[in-house]
């Protein structure tokens, strides 16, 4: 059982910068990857980015590429999402999830943190 718990979000005016983090409740083999996904009042869950744990590559929806950054601490057991130059329509609640390398699916989830960005 992989138990995870973002931390991070808050207000921020636009323009500004934001790091997300989410840390495992055990040692995540290199069979894992990491996604972080959001959501915004009265809209579905949308999938931001994601980093493999073995070796960090990384994707990453087109609206955000250019301004956010999926990184990992394999030492610290946690994964990071630096957000930059953010815009009121990144407003939502943001989770890290976890899922096998080998699955489409996440298994595991986070609780959620709010970003909210003024505008």
């Amino acid at each position: 059982q992989v138990q995870l718990v973002e931390s991070g979000g808050g207000l921020v005016e636009a323009g500004g910068s934001l790091r997300l983090s989410c840390a495992a409740s055990l040692r995540i083999l290199s069979r894992y990857r990491m996604g972080w996904f959001r959501q915004a009042p009265g809209k579905e869950r949308e999938f931001v980015a994601t980093i493999v744990w073995n070796g960090g590559k990384t994707y990453y929806v087109n609206s955000v590429k250019g301004r956010f950054t999926a990184s990992r601490d394999n030492v610290k057991n946690t994964v990071y999402l630096q957000m930059n130059n953010l815009k009121p329509e990144d407003t939502a609640v943001y989770y890290c999830a976890a899922g096998l390398v080998t699955s489409t699916l996440y298994d595991y989830w986070g609780q959620g943190t709010q970003v909210t960005v003024s505008s």
